[in-house]
Protein backbone atom coordinates (compact mmCIF):
# COMPACT_ATOMS: atom_id res chain seq x y z
CA UNK A 1 0.00 0.00 0.00
CA UNK A 2 2.90 2.33 0.80
CA UNK A 3 4.73 1.73 -2.17
CA UNK A 4 1.42 2.51 -4.21
CA UNK A 5 1.17 5.64 -2.44
CA UNK A 6 4.91 6.54 -2.81
CA UNK A 7 4.93 5.60 -6.67
CA UNK A 8 0.92 7.54 -7.55
CA UNK A 9 3.27 10.54 -5.71
CA UNK A 10 6.15 10.00 -7.62
CA UNK A 11 4.23 9.97 -10.87
CA UNK A 12 2.15 13.49 -10.22
CA UNK A 13 5.66 14.90 -9.46
CA UNK A 14 7.39 13.60 -12.36
CA UNK A 15 3.79 14.68 -14.35
CA UNK A 16 3.96 18.26 -13.22
CA UNK A 17 7.50 18.80 -13.94
CA UNK A 18 7.00 17.04 -17.30
CA UNK A 19 4.21 19.89 -18.28
CA UNK A 20 5.91 22.96 -16.45
CA UNK A 21 8.80 24.28 -18.90
CA UNK A 22 12.33 24.38 -16.47
CA UNK A 23 13.01 28.09 -16.74
CA UNK A 24 15.38 29.82 -14.78
CA UNK A 25 14.78 33.60 -13.83
CA UNK A 26 18.15 35.79 -15.41
CA UNK A 27 21.09 36.19 -13.09
CA UNK A 28 20.01 39.69 -11.02
CA UNK A 29 23.30 41.73 -11.95
CA UNK A 30 21.34 41.24 -15.45
CA UNK A 31 18.06 43.33 -14.80
CA UNK A 32 19.97 46.17 -15.40
CA UNK A 33 20.58 46.38 -19.49
CA UNK A 34 23.32 49.49 -20.77
CA UNK A 35 22.51 50.25 -24.11
CA UNK A 36 25.20 52.09 -25.68
CA UNK A 37 23.43 54.00 -28.94
CA UNK A 38 24.97 56.68 -31.66
CA UNK A 39 22.71 59.57 -33.24
CA UNK A 40 22.07 57.54 -36.57
CA UNK A 41 18.20 56.96 -36.89
CA UNK A 42 18.90 53.10 -37.96
CA UNK A 43 20.83 52.49 -34.32
CA UNK A 44 18.29 54.78 -32.34
CA UNK A 45 15.46 52.49 -34.19
CA UNK A 46 17.06 49.41 -33.35
CA UNK A 47 18.11 49.92 -29.81
CA UNK A 48 14.43 51.36 -29.11
CA UNK A 49 13.42 48.15 -29.99
CA UNK A 50 15.67 46.29 -27.96
CA UNK A 51 14.48 48.77 -25.24
CA UNK A 52 11.05 47.95 -25.62
CA UNK A 53 11.36 44.64 -25.92
CA UNK A 54 13.76 44.09 -22.76
CA UNK A 55 11.53 46.32 -20.53
CA UNK A 56 8.63 44.48 -21.58
CA UNK A 57 10.27 41.32 -20.33
CA UNK A 58 11.02 42.37 -16.78
CA UNK A 59 14.40 43.99 -17.20
CA UNK A 60 15.14 47.82 -16.90
CA UNK A 61 17.25 49.99 -19.82
CA UNK A 62 19.08 52.80 -19.91
CA UNK A 63 20.23 54.44 -23.23
CA UNK A 64 23.53 56.37 -23.37
CA UNK A 65 24.46 58.43 -26.72
CA UNK A 66 27.73 58.90 -27.56
CA UNK A 67 30.23 58.07 -30.33
CA UNK A 68 31.40 54.76 -31.25
CA UNK A 69 34.85 55.13 -29.50
CA UNK A 70 33.06 55.98 -26.26
CA UNK A 71 30.68 53.25 -26.72
CA UNK A 72 33.24 50.37 -26.93
CA UNK A 73 35.41 52.28 -24.57
CA UNK A 74 32.23 51.97 -22.36
CA UNK A 75 31.78 48.18 -22.94
CA UNK A 76 35.58 47.81 -22.20
CA UNK A 77 35.37 49.95 -18.81
CA UNK A 78 31.69 47.72 -17.82
CA UNK A 79 29.89 50.78 -18.33
CA UNK A 80 27.61 49.29 -20.91
CA UNK A 81 26.80 45.86 -22.24
CA UNK A 82 26.02 45.91 -25.36
CA UNK A 83 26.03 48.16 -29.28
CA UNK A 84 23.26 47.58 -31.93
CA UNK A 85 25.18 49.61 -34.13
CA UNK A 86 28.82 48.06 -35.56
CA UNK A 87 28.89 48.93 -39.06
CA UNK A 88 31.25 46.60 -40.90
CA UNK A 89 33.33 48.20 -42.79
CA UNK A 90 33.30 51.72 -41.97
CA UNK A 91 33.45 51.22 -38.05
CA UNK A 92 36.04 48.50 -38.11
CA UNK A 93 39.40 50.07 -37.43
CA UNK A 94 37.92 51.74 -34.62
CA UNK A 95 36.67 48.65 -33.30
CA UNK A 96 39.39 46.04 -33.82
CA UNK A 97 41.68 47.39 -31.35
CA UNK A 98 38.74 46.76 -28.37
CA UNK A 99 38.24 43.48 -30.70
CA UNK A 100 41.96 42.14 -30.53
CA UNK A 101 42.30 42.87 -26.75
CA UNK A 102 39.21 41.09 -26.43
CA UNK A 103 37.44 43.87 -24.48
CA UNK A 104 34.41 43.58 -26.36
CA UNK A 105 32.49 40.78 -28.50
CA UNK A 106 30.80 41.05 -32.00
CA UNK A 107 28.09 38.47 -32.25
CA UNK A 108 28.34 35.55 -34.09
CA UNK A 109 25.96 36.83 -36.93
CA UNK A 110 25.11 40.05 -38.50
CA UNK A 111 21.47 41.65 -37.59
CA UNK A 112 21.69 43.15 -41.11
CA UNK A 113 23.34 41.91 -43.98
CA UNK A 114 22.00 43.93 -46.37
CA UNK A 115 23.29 47.41 -45.45
CA UNK A 116 25.40 50.11 -48.18
CA UNK A 117 27.47 53.19 -46.70
CA UNK A 118 29.20 55.60 -49.20
CA UNK A 119 29.52 58.48 -51.34
CA UNK A 120 25.96 59.34 -53.18
CA UNK A 121 24.83 62.31 -55.16
CA UNK A 122 21.41 63.27 -56.05
CA UNK A 123 20.48 61.80 -59.39
CA UNK A 124 20.16 65.07 -61.56
CA UNK A 125 24.25 65.41 -60.83
CA UNK A 126 24.73 61.80 -61.50
CA UNK A 127 22.95 62.41 -64.89
CA UNK A 128 25.13 65.18 -65.50
CA UNK A 129 28.23 63.07 -65.40
CA UNK A 130 29.04 62.62 -61.78
CA UNK A 131 28.72 59.13 -60.99
CA UNK A 132 31.92 57.95 -59.68
CA UNK A 133 34.67 58.63 -56.99
CA UNK A 134 37.08 59.82 -59.89
CA UNK A 135 34.15 62.54 -61.12
CA UNK A 136 33.79 63.89 -58.07
CA UNK A 137 37.16 66.97 -58.09
CA UNK A 138 36.05 67.34 -61.83
CA UNK A 139 32.74 69.03 -60.27
CA UNK A 140 34.86 70.84 -57.52
CA UNK A 141 33.61 74.33 -58.29
CA UNK A 142 30.14 72.95 -58.09
CA UNK A 143 30.73 71.43 -55.59
CA UNK A 144 32.44 74.31 -53.45
CA UNK A 145 35.18 72.20 -52.76
CA UNK A 146 33.38 70.28 -50.41
CA UNK A 147 31.96 66.68 -48.80
CA UNK A 148 29.41 66.39 -46.39
CA UNK A 149 29.24 63.78 -43.98
CA UNK A 150 28.61 62.55 -41.00
CA UNK A 151 29.76 63.16 -36.77
CA UNK A 152 33.10 63.69 -36.35
CA UNK A 153 35.05 60.83 -35.54
CA UNK A 154 32.93 58.02 -37.21
CA UNK A 155 34.96 55.64 -39.56
CA UNK A 156 33.49 56.59 -42.82
CA UNK A 157 34.72 60.50 -41.99
CA UNK A 158 37.89 58.81 -41.01
CA UNK A 159 38.21 56.59 -44.49
CA UNK A 160 36.99 60.25 -46.28
CA UNK A 161 39.60 62.28 -44.91
CA UNK A 162 42.19 59.53 -45.97
CA UNK A 163 41.17 59.98 -49.49
CA UNK A 164 41.41 64.06 -48.75
CA UNK A 165 45.03 63.45 -47.12
CA UNK A 166 46.16 61.32 -49.84
CA UNK A 167 44.71 63.48 -52.59
CA UNK A 168 43.47 59.88 -53.72
CA UNK A 169 41.00 60.62 -56.71
CA UNK A 170 42.23 64.04 -56.79
CA UNK A 171 40.40 65.38 -53.70
CA UNK A 172 43.27 66.67 -52.16
CA UNK A 173 41.71 70.58 -52.44
CA UNK A 174 37.91 69.40 -50.80
CA UNK A 175 37.35 70.16 -47.23
CA UNK A 176 35.06 66.91 -45.45
CA UNK A 177 32.23 69.04 -43.76
CA UNK A 178 31.53 67.46 -40.57
CA UNK A 179 27.96 67.41 -39.00
CA UNK A 180 25.29 64.88 -37.08
CA UNK A 181 23.56 63.03 -39.29
CA UNK A 182 20.30 65.65 -39.34
CA UNK A 183 22.71 68.73 -39.57
CA UNK A 184 23.94 66.61 -43.02
CA UNK A 185 20.72 65.53 -44.02
CA UNK A 186 19.42 69.21 -44.08
CA UNK A 187 22.43 70.62 -46.24
CA UNK A 188 21.80 67.67 -49.04
CA UNK A 189 17.86 68.80 -48.54
CA UNK A 190 18.39 72.45 -48.98
CA UNK A 191 20.75 71.65 -52.31
CA UNK A 192 18.24 69.10 -53.39
CA UNK A 193 15.60 71.90 -53.66
CA UNK A 194 17.42 74.09 -55.21
CA UNK A 195 19.25 71.60 -57.84
CA UNK A 196 22.83 72.38 -56.36
CA UNK A 197 25.78 69.59 -56.38
CA UNK A 198 26.21 68.14 -53.52
CA UNK A 199 28.14 64.98 -52.63
CA UNK A 200 27.35 63.23 -49.49
CA UNK A 201 27.87 59.99 -47.12
CA UNK A 202 24.72 58.25 -48.03
CA UNK A 203 23.54 54.37 -46.71
CA UNK A 204 20.76 51.89 -46.53
CA UNK A 205 18.56 51.45 -44.87
CA UNK A 206 18.00 54.75 -44.46
CA UNK A 207 14.49 57.12 -45.65
CA UNK A 208 17.19 59.42 -47.72
CA UNK A 209 16.89 56.53 -50.28
CA UNK A 210 13.01 57.04 -50.47
CA UNK A 211 13.12 60.85 -50.06
CA UNK A 212 15.86 61.47 -52.16
CA UNK A 213 16.62 60.33 -55.93
CA UNK A 214 19.77 59.93 -55.34
CA UNK A 215 22.49 57.67 -56.65
CA UNK A 216 25.66 56.21 -54.79
CA UNK A 217 28.83 56.71 -56.71
CA UNK A 218 30.81 53.65 -58.12
CA UNK A 219 34.48 52.53 -58.74
CA UNK A 220 35.81 53.54 -55.19
CA UNK A 221 38.37 51.33 -55.16
CA UNK A 222 37.42 50.02 -52.02
CA UNK A 223 38.34 53.56 -50.52
CA UNK A 224 34.66 53.14 -48.17
CA UNK A 225 34.81 49.48 -47.89
CA UNK A 226 35.09 46.51 -50.48
CA UNK A 227 31.97 46.05 -53.26
CA UNK A 228 31.14 49.48 -53.28
CA UNK A 229 30.38 50.51 -50.00
CA UNK A 230 28.08 47.03 -49.36
CA UNK A 231 28.09 46.63 -46.03
CA UNK A 232 26.58 44.51 -42.59
CA UNK A 233 25.68 45.52 -39.13
CA UNK A 234 26.64 43.85 -36.16
CA UNK A 235 25.85 43.67 -32.22
CA UNK A 236 28.53 43.60 -29.64
CA UNK A 237 28.42 42.72 -26.06
CA UNK A 238 31.00 42.79 -23.41
CA UNK A 239 33.32 39.79 -23.77
CA UNK A 240 31.36 37.49 -20.98
CA UNK A 241 28.04 38.72 -21.65
CA UNK A 242 26.19 35.78 -22.81
CA UNK A 243 27.82 33.56 -20.21
CA UNK A 244 26.46 36.21 -17.65
CA UNK A 245 22.38 36.90 -18.90
CA UNK A 246 22.24 33.97 -21.43
CA UNK A 247 18.36 35.13 -21.88
CA UNK A 248 19.43 38.85 -22.53
CA UNK A 249 22.09 37.82 -24.90
CA UNK A 250 19.24 35.01 -26.54
CA UNK A 251 17.07 38.18 -27.31
CA UNK A 252 20.15 40.34 -28.62
CA UNK A 253 20.77 37.39 -30.98
CA UNK A 254 17.20 37.00 -32.25
CA UNK A 255 17.30 41.06 -33.14
CA UNK A 256 17.62 40.85 -37.08
CA UNK A 257 16.23 42.98 -39.70
CA UNK A 258 16.43 43.69 -43.20
CA UNK A 259 17.13 47.09 -45.04
CA UNK A 260 13.79 46.92 -46.18
CA UNK A 261 12.12 46.83 -43.36
CA UNK A 262 14.53 48.66 -41.01
CA UNK A 263 14.33 52.12 -43.11
CA UNK A 264 10.23 51.59 -42.90
CA UNK A 265 11.09 51.32 -39.21
CA UNK A 266 12.72 54.47 -39.65
CA UNK A 267 10.35 56.95 -41.24
CA UNK A 268 8.32 58.24 -38.54
CA UNK A 269 11.68 58.83 -35.94
CA UNK A 270 12.59 61.28 -38.96
CA UNK A 271 8.80 62.71 -38.66
CA UNK A 272 10.08 63.65 -35.18
CA UNK A 273 7.84 60.05 -33.82
CA UNK A 274 8.73 59.02 -30.16
CA UNK A 275 11.20 56.01 -31.02
CA UNK A 276 9.72 53.75 -28.16
CA UNK A 277 6.52 54.03 -29.47
CA UNK A 278 7.20 53.58 -33.28
CA UNK A 279 8.59 50.06 -32.58
CA UNK A 280 5.69 49.78 -30.33
CA UNK A 281 3.52 50.40 -33.53
CA UNK A 282 5.66 48.29 -35.65
CA UNK A 283 5.36 45.28 -33.20
CA UNK A 284 1.49 45.54 -33.40
CA UNK A 285 1.31 45.75 -36.76
CA UNK A 286 3.86 42.67 -37.58
CA UNK A 287 3.05 39.74 -34.89
CA UNK A 288 5.53 37.66 -37.16
CA UNK A 289 8.89 39.51 -36.34
CA UNK A 290 6.93 40.00 -32.36
CA UNK A 291 7.39 35.72 -32.56
CA UNK A 292 10.60 35.68 -34.10
CA UNK A 293 12.50 38.17 -32.01
CA UNK A 294 10.70 36.46 -28.97
CA UNK A 295 11.66 32.71 -29.97
CA UNK A 296 13.62 30.86 -26.91
CA UNK A 297 13.08 34.12 -25.05
CA UNK A 298 11.58 34.25 -21.83
CA UNK A 299 11.07 37.30 -19.16
CA UNK A 300 13.66 38.08 -16.62
CA UNK A 301 12.09 36.16 -14.16
CA UNK A 302 11.98 33.06 -16.30
CA UNK A 303 8.16 33.01 -17.53
CA UNK A 304 7.82 32.39 -21.52
CA UNK A 305 8.09 35.87 -23.36
CA UNK A 306 5.66 34.73 -25.78
CA UNK A 307 3.25 35.20 -23.14
CA UNK A 308 4.62 37.66 -20.81
CA UNK A 309 5.67 40.34 -22.80
CA UNK A 310 4.05 43.89 -21.51
CA UNK A 311 4.03 46.90 -23.92
CA UNK A 312 3.02 49.75 -21.59
CA UNK A 313 2.43 53.29 -23.25
CA UNK A 314 5.40 55.89 -22.28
Amino acid sequence: MHSLIRRSVLTLVISATLSTPLLAAEPAVCKNVRLGVVNWTDVIATSAMAQLLFDGLGYQTKQTSASQQIIFAGIRDQRLDMFLGYWNPIMTKTITPFVDAKQVKVLDKPSLEDARATLAVPRYLADKGLKSFADIHKFEKELGGKIYAIEPGSGANTQIKAMIAKNQFGLGKFQLVESSEAGMLAAVDRAVRRKQAVVFFGWAPHPMNVNIDMVYLGDSQDALGPEEGRATVWTVTAPDYAERCPNAHRLLANLNFNAEDESRMMQPLLDHKDPLDSARQWLEDHPEDKARWLEGVTTFDGKPAADNLKLTAN
